[in-house]
């Protein structure tokens, strides 16, 4: 496919030499940021120049070599005993994969490829403010699963996983320059400001304190005493270490110390999910002032009967109370139960325009770029998707999937997919990559939006229908379901793209992926996959319990959790791979 011509000016009336003069960023219809070219953008990371020796003479650039130092094709965290709690160790890595259901992989492409494109991607950090009044931890009197004993972590979990990036000196399969990162939803976990603000700053750098209410002790489930949750302090004999959880006595100290993030040396990017459009990830109730009160409160509900747990639980799974009213009354009605905690305003949930406030603020610019794709424009018309240009021959569009209806599945209005119709077919020279957070068949809640009650909302079918009928798209990138899956979607005409669903960081194995974008010069182009885990070592040591070796233990632990899925890495088909595709 050709250089772009024309990047969408005279189809969308903007101006491109206004545009770039404005710092790469424009307003484009319904107000959405585009980002027109790396150099303006920062999307480009350029490789280190070559130092010049003392003869004067400039050596010749050194040849682009593979580089998997750090990735999943070197070693994966696995379990080092048979049974119980195990411990994790280094493991042999995966193989890659080369799949050609849309098409046939041809002889001699690895000497001939050219690179697009290489670049990162983050899901489901889920970051928590783990002592939060309306987190759902009990829950886990039906379902184990509800509260993990990891939770606590996030924050260093996440920020090991910036180290890793930051280490990575290529692409594993090219050796290119890796150009950006992007973080495809649930950023955070209760759509609460104080989560919000780790974010940005685990992202762009800074010092976090990963904790809310009283600034000199954690007030959550794990110092409850209650055996339901593991209370790594305490000699009590909870049902965790019943099944072989360590007595850590100064975990909780650790867990709510100050750590810092150097930030990613890359720019980067975001979109939405819905935990961070939704308090809890499912209630369409920030105007709910009941739910505010209770955010930013005294009081948290701890424990409930199982049979209580499994009654809420059921209700939001079939998107019974989408607007929290039922959710509401259910602390209402176990009021007495609760304890008290240190109220703090920090955990008021935040709006559609805070986050966005938040990416535009230039203390979480990092390396760029400004708004990490959002505009001023997205905030004049409270909209959260936008293009930005990826390379000279690539564009990645972000959509906003979250279905501010309430429930945790999503959908997008007709004004947003006529967007992404016209975006598409007004860049139809450039190759496109579409980042959201919803996964094509986890796209299936169509209830109206409040603040456009008279919109059509759509499904993952008819954004898959969009997609098909332009040559252009290669892949859509996204995570939700916290497993990796890949999967072909073919259309007539041989028009075809992969979607490529990656597992969350808060589940083990806690993945992130890699993606290479090559033209084989041979009629088809390949995407490149492969996983990489954060940067903390695969061992734990419980006396270590500095920022390292808490992310350490935060894989172990969630290898651990009660529960737990074993099957959201993946099969060998969803993990490293190369996927073929025609040229459009």
């Amino acid at each position: 496919m050709s250089r772009i011509r024309s990047v969408a000016a005279s189809a969308l009336g903007v101006n491109r030499r206004t545009v770039l003069a404005a710092a790469g960023a424009a307003s484009l219809s319904a107000g959405v940021g585009y980002a027109l070219r790396p150099t303006d953008s920062q999307a480009a990371t350029p490789a280190p120049e070559a130092p010049v020796p003392a003869s004067g003479e400039v050596p010749a650039a050194a040849p682009l070599a593979p580089y998997t130092k750090g990735t999943t094709l070197a070693s994966v965290a696995a379990p080092r005993n048979g049974s119980g709690y195990r411990r994790l160790g280094d493991g042999p890595g995966w193989k890659r994969v080369v799949r050609a259901e849309l098409a046939a992989p041809k002889s001699g492409r690895a000497g001939r490829r050219t690179t697009l494109a290489a670049f990162v991607q983050f899901t489901d950090l889920h970051l928590m403010d783990v002592q939060h009044p309306l987190r759902l931890e009990y829950l886990r009197a039906h379902d184990v699963h509800a509260w993990r004993p990891h939770e606590a972590l996030t924050v260093p979990g996440a920020i090991s996983l910036v180290e890793r990036v930051n280490a990575l000196r290529g692409a594993p399969v090219t050796g290119a320059p890796l150009r950006f990162v992007m973080t495809t939803g649930d950023n955070t976990d209760n759509n609460a400001h104080s989560e919000l603000e780790w974010f940005m700053k685990v992202m762009s750098g800074g010092r976090i304190t990963p904790n809310s209410g009283d600034p000199r002790h954690y007030e959550g489930v794990q110092n409850s005493g209650l055996k339901l949750y593991w209370q790594p302090g305490s000699a009590t004999r909870d049902q965790d270490k019943a099944l072989g959880f360590p007595h850590l006595k100064d975990f909780l100290a650790a867990a709510i110390r100050e750590v810092r993030s150097p930030g990613l040396r890359l720019p980067w990017y975001s979109t939405v999910g819905n935990h961070d459009s939704l308090p809890l990830g499912c209630y369409g109730s920030h105007g709910d002032r009941h739910l505010v009160e209770a955010a930013i409160g005294g009081r948290k509900l701890m424990s409930v009967s199982a049979a209580d747990a499994k009654k809420l639980q059921d209700t939001i799974k079939k998107a019974k109370d989408p607007r929290g009213t039922g959710y509401r009354d259910f602390l209402k009605a176990h009021a007495r139960s609760m304890r008290p905690v240190t109220p703090d305003e920090k955990r008021a949930p935040y709006t559609r325009a805070d986050y966005l406030k938040a990416h535009l603020d230039p203390a979480h610019q990092g390396r760029g770029p400004v708004g990490h794709g959002y505009s001023s424009a997205n905030l004049d018309a409270g909209t959260q998707y936008y293009a930005f240009r990826v390379s000279d021959d690539v564009i990645g569009i972000s959509l906003d999937t979250t279905d501010a209806g309430g429930h945790y599945e999503g959908s997008i209005g007709t004004a947003q997919l006529k967007w992404l119709d016209r975006t598409l077919k007004a860049n139809e020279d450039s190759y496109a990559v579409v980042f959201s957070h919803h996964t094509s068949r986890t796209m299936t809640n169509t209830r109206p939006d409040p603040a456009r009650p008279g919109e059509k909302r759509h499904d993952g079918a008819a954004v898959v229908s969009v997609l098909s009928a332009h040559a252009n798209v290669l892949a859509w990138v996204n995570g939700h379901i916290h497993k990796n899956v890949i999967t072909p979607h073919r259309a007539s005409g041989g028009r075809s793209f992969w979607e490529i669903s990656t597992a969350s960081h808060v589940d083990f194995p806690q993945l992130a992926r890699i993606i290479e974008l090559v033209d084989n010069k041979d009629g088809t182009v390949s995407l490149f996959t492969t996983l990489i885990e954060s940067a903390a070592p695969h061992r734990t040591d419980y006396a270590d319990l500095s920022q390292t070796g808490l992310a350490a233990l935060y894989r172990e632990l969630s290898y651990n959790a009660p529960g737990a899925n074993r099957t959201l890495a993946g099969g060998a088909a969803d993990r490293n791979t190369e996927l073929v595709l025609k040229k459009g």
